[in-house]
């Protein structure tokens, strides 16, 4: 399923790291930030957890809600959240399927080689549970939660 702007985003139901279901439609009426990235505790996807913590106060006063997903445990979830005082849930796709449906698992190519795996992603989900805006392949971990924040604020 490809993710296209204007076209409702799929629903989707997961585990946050305290067992919690986390669902799409607990998110009706507000801007959502979900972003896929492939592990917690490494230093692209740190790089951008922390960047989206330093933005979180500035993305809330915008009325949006960022939320991460990986196909890391909950457990590992609870300890990379607290190790970095991250403000916002993670969620847990082990099975990679909200992945797939979002075009976040798939061929990518890593250090010049072709392989399988989560692909680092960005979906703004708006009030109406339409995309807004798709960021399909994130190049520069550190630098995205700005360009998210930028767009949230008009700017892009």
């Amino acid at each position: 399923m490809a993710i296209e702007v204007g076209k409702k985003a799929p629903a989707f139901r997961l585990a946050d790291a305290d067992g919690h279901p986390v669902a799409l439609a607990d998110f009706a009426g507000r801007d959502l930030i979900l972003y896929f990235y492939p592990r917690d505790d490494t230093p692209g996807c740190t790089k951008e957890a922390c960047g989206f913590r330093d933005a979180w106060k500035q993305i809330q006063k915008l009325g949006a809600v960022v939320v991460g997903v990986s196909p890391d445990s909950r457990a590992t979830h609870q300890k990379f959240a607290g190790k970095y005082k991250l403000p916002f849930p993670l969620l847990s796709d082990p099975d990679k399927k909200v992945m797939q449906k979002y075009g976040a698992f798939g061929e990518k190519t890593m250090y010049g080689k072709k392989v399988t795996g989560v692909i680092r992603s960005t979906v703004w989900i708006g009030p109406d549970g339409k995309v807004k805006k798709h960021w399909s392949r994130v190049a520069k971990a550190e630098a995205h939660p700005a360009q998210v924040l930028d767009a949230l604020q008009g700017d892009v």
